[in-house]
């Protein structure tokens, strides 16, 4: 299966390709100086000029098994991983962007990275304690973590709309897997989407206007890999979903921030 890192514009509404490979890459991150775009493949991080080129190898140190939940600082200055080459479970460690020496923000596993919130003090996750999944922030110097969703089901997915007023996420808390947002303080839970569809991954833009998110196929069961799938839009404050493509691709299409810095254009995976 060969994998197709492309970039949709919302100005002409259809994605371009930018690299192609037959390596599996996942989850593109676009640089906040709009330079490049970021993506795991075999454990290891690359980094690839935007407007395409080759990818360049990031130094991650011990941290060799990183997946694909990942990104950057708002300041560009540093990246977040999850990578599980310490304990054998994720756990979340910040490098310089550059690359360099890991240091671990989260004292418990498994956890996985992704979002940040915009003055770059905390970032959101996702947790498994106890069996139980849920929402989480830490700060990024590390120490306790805070809850913002939890209960019975899978949460997922968090990431901070540009204002730093909400956390949006994935969860089946109301039978199916929909798209929900909370505030930072865990306040004001509240449900967004409505519809069959099995939805992952919301991605809030920068600009404010809108949410990108995955959608799978009525009764599909997690967020699997080979399937296919749309990336659809909907308004930041709520309203109907309209699908900007159908493709193949589920897990490692956009699990992570792909936008642009200004909010015209996002990054994506499809495979095939």
């Amino acid at each position: 299966m060969r994998s197709s890192l492309e970039i949709f514009d919302l100005a002409i509404g259809r994605a371009c390709g930018v690299y192609e490979t037959d390596a599996h890459i996942e989850a593109p991150n676009w640089s906040p100086d709009g330079d490049h775009l970021l993506y795991n493949d075999g454990g290891l991080l690359y980094r690839l000029p935007a407007g395409g080129g080759a990818p360049e190898r990031i130094d991650t140190g011990f941290a060799t098994r990183c997946n694909n939940d990942h990104g950057f600082s708002p300041d560009g200055a540093a990246i977040a991983i999850s990578d599980t080459s310490e304990s054998g479970e994720s756990c979340i460690y910040v490098l310089p962007a550059r690359g360099g020496a890991p240091r671990r923000v989260t004292g418990r596993t498994p956890s996985w990275w992704h979002g940040w919130s915009p003055d770059g003090a905390r970032i959101a996750f996702t947790a498994r304690r106890d069996g139980q999944f849920s929402i989480r922030t830490i700060a990024v110097d590390g120490g306790e973590e805070t809850v913002v969703a939890a209960g019975g089901g899978h949460h997922d997915g968090p990431d901070y709309t540009p204002d730093g007023a909400f956390i949006w996420f994935n969860s089946d808390r109301g039978g199916s897997m929909q798209l929900w947002r909370v505030r930072p303080d865990g306040a004001d839970v509240e449900q967004m989407t409505f519809d069959e569809r099995v939805n992952w991954f919301p991605h809030p833009s920068p600009d404010g206007r809108l949410v990108v998110y995955l959608a799978y196929e009525h009764g599909v069961e997690g967020h699997p890999a080979g399937r296919y799938v749309e990336l659809r839009l909907m308004p930041q404050q709520g309203g109907k979903p309209e699908t900007a493509l159908a493709l193949f691709g589920g897990q490692g299409t956009i699990n992570v921030p792909s936008w642009s810095p200004d909010g015209r254009r996002f990054a994506f995976v499809r495979y095939f």
